[in-house]
């Protein structure tokens, strides 16, 4: 019975190691797809220019990075400019199309969704600093590809689960919970067109956005620039 016992543990801690190294080279290898850290530690900052496609209406969007410090992106949507900063520390909004003219504070969970976005990466980069806890769950179908499905959980318990290619290694998909319209709703992102930066940064040229079968959003970038001067007083409410 205790020699059981100890070839039950044994096993069970075997799983445990196999898993915990699939999940390790599976981060290294995505991580190296992306560029590496070195290529990403010589990055400062980012200029992206990319239309925006809603319900068949284009508009023009610029996002300028300062990685570590803010993001702000700027859209022209009808004649009315649409800008979203994050910063740091939090973020704040300015929407004519729902009726405000002033600053107005992003609400939390907006924030904790896109504040990954000041820092060079994606979620899965250097995640355990930001206090993250990452799950190898298993293998699911995403369109042709039999991904790696991962599950991220933040510091406030808020979770993501993240779909990876094996052949590329690069993230196409993830899917998070989200408000809409005071609903909670599926949030899915698919990445596709990766493509290799100057900087040597590999990133996705389009992405497609569905809010819960509800409301969707595709983005094409037209143009980026890396390590170029940004302003710091952009990311401040004026």
């Amino acid at each position: 019975m205790k020699k059981n016992i100890w070839i039950i543990l044994f096993l069970f801690a075997l799983t445990a190691s196999v898993g915990a190294q699939s999940l390790d080279e599976i981060v290294e290898r995505h991580v190296k797809a992306l560029g590496g850290k070195d290529a990403m530690s010589k990055v400062t900052s980012m200029t992206v220019e990319q239309t925006i496609e809603v319900m068949g209406t284009e508009a023009p969007s610029v996002t300028t990075i300062l990685f570590g410090k803010g993001a702000r992106t700027e859209m022209e949507v009808m004649g009315n400019k649409i800008i979203q900063v994050i910063t740091d520390s939090g973020g704040w909004t300015i929407n004519p199309m729902m009726g405000g003219t002033e600053p107005q504070p992003m609400p939390e969970d907006q924030y904790k969704m896109n504040r990954d976005q000041i820092f060079p990466g994606d979620a899965l980069v250097n995640y355990q600093q930001k206090g993250n806890k990452l799950e190898l769950v298993g293998r699911e179908q995403v369109g042709s590809v039999n991904a790696y499905k991962l599950k991220l959980t933040d510091p406030s318990n808020r979770e993501m689960f993240l779909y990876l290619d094996p052949d590329s290694w690069q993230i196409i998909q993830t899917v998070t919970k989200g408000d809409m319209m005071g609903q909670s709703v599926d949030i899915t992102i698919t990445m596709s067109d990766f493509r290799k930066t100057d900087a040597g940064l590999t990133m996705p040229f389009s992405t497609f956005m569905d809010f819960g079968g509800q409301f969707s959003m595709a983005q094409k970038i037209t143009k980026v620039a890396f390590n170029q001067p940004v302003d710091t007083t952009i990311f401040k409410v004026k």
